[in-house]
């Protein structure tokens, strides 16, 4: 009787060890009907939770590492209501740190006219700040703060070369709420539009990553995590987002950035010229050079462009449900480059001086002409 239950004993132990060592075999796969009897929601199996996606990932990277170079600014105004009594109104918006020393860039609507400027660091501590540079042509400003050690910052890309479609992600404080991430693609290049003070904004990104108020002056990152642009202005008919943002381009803010460290009054240069961009197919029907241009409209009194000789339009033709001025000089090219964009003097200027040369390229009566213009200055864009 011994014997028989140690050989049934035995055959079991074998049995179980073949059966348990078999390729695929899951003992989890005994159990977990059993545990799941009781619940009314099952929990996904492992192999379908293999890890987050490479986009994700990347998502969660850059947040990470962006974030804490984000802040949230509050800028106050002291007003008067009808009974002259003064109370403090507040302004909420964004802002990112460039350099470990607490130097920030925003724009200049969510700053204009502060009495006061604070920024809120991500670890929720508070600090008023000095206002370095305003720059309202363009709606940007520079900001500080003061602590005691080293902060982190982001890396300024070249927003020269940014193509539709690549990847885009916004960090800000959207009605308050500090560091809300949306992503989006660039949807397009150099968009004009008008800034909340009517102030015309040429050469604009657009993107679909959510934007909304409380995001002006934040981020917009590439895949890199390196700021292309700053959050500036949102098309919502109701106040809200409905996925078109404008940020301005990065290399904007560069020019002002570089004047500043150089010790310079910050001062935008003027060409004093109104123009109009032809496409090349537009070109030949008004019997210009078969290339796209600028053809200039009107140019304005004593400015550099009227200095240097320029001509403006002598009358205006109707081209299908557009007016233009003809007759006028037609820009082909800026300093050897052809002037094939709308944008393509706000481009040029960005990155010079009052008192700079340029040397314009136009047709003049059929025939190339090469004008020389130092530029002047002022608050008007060209």
């Amino acid at each position: 009787m011994k014997t028989r239950v140690l050989l049934w004993a035995a055959v079991i132990l074998i049995g179980f060890v073949y059966v348990t060592s078999r390729a695929g075999w899951d003992f989890g796969r005994v159990i977990r009907p059993i545990a799941r009897a009781g619940r009314l929601w099952a929990s996904p199996d492992s192999a379908r939770t293999a890890g987050l996606g490479a986009d994700e990932l990347n998502n969660i990277e850059i947040y990470k590492m962006a974030r804490e170079a984000t802040v949230y600014i509050t800028s106050t105004v002291y007003r008067r209501n009808w009974f002259m009594e003064v109370y403090p109104e507040s302004a909420l918006g964004s802002g990112f740190i460039i350099d470990g020393d607490g130097r920030i860039l925003t724009n200049h609507h969510v700053i204009s006219g502060s009495n006061q400027v604070e920024v809120t660091l991500p670890d929720h501590t508070v600090h008023k700040a000095e206002i370095l540079v305003r720059d309202q042509q363009d709606d940007l400003a520079l900001i500080r703060i003061t602590v005691a050690k080293k902060l982190p910052f982001l890396h300024l890309a070249d927003s020269d070369h940014l193509q539709v479609g690549q990847k885009t992600l916004a960090i800000g404080n959207p009605f308050g709420l500090d560091g809300t991430l949306t992503t989006g693609v660039v949807s397009a290049l150099n968009r004009n539009i008008n800034s909340e003070n009517n102030q015309g904004l040429e050469g604009m990104i657009q993107t679909d990553a959510s934007i909304n108020s409380g995001n002006s002056g934040g981020p917009l990152l590439d895949s890199q995590g390196n700021v292309i642009g700053i959050n500036t202005a949102i098309y919502g008919p109701n106040g809200g987002s409905v996925g078109i943002g404008f940020a301005s381009p990065i290399n904007r803010a560069k020019t002002m950035l570089d004047d500043y460290q150089a010790g310079r009054s910050f001062k935008r240069p003027r060409l004093g010229v109104t123009v109009v961009y032809i496409p090349a197919d537009m070109a030949e029907a008004l019997e210009l050079p078969a290339q796209a241009g600028l053809l200039v409209q009107e140019v304005a009194r004593g400015s550099a462009a009227e200095k240097a000789g320029f001509r403006g339009a002598k009358q205006v033709v109707v081209i299908g449900n557009q007016q233009v001025g003809v007759g006028g000089d037609y820009i082909t090219a800026i300093d050897g480059k052809p002037a094939d964009r709308n944008d393509a003097i706000s481009r040029t200027l960005a990155h010079r001086h009052p008192g700079d040369t340029l040397e314009l390229t136009v047709s003049r009566g059929g025939k190339p002409v090469t004008l020389k213009v130092k530029l002047g200055e002022s608050d008007e864009r060209q």
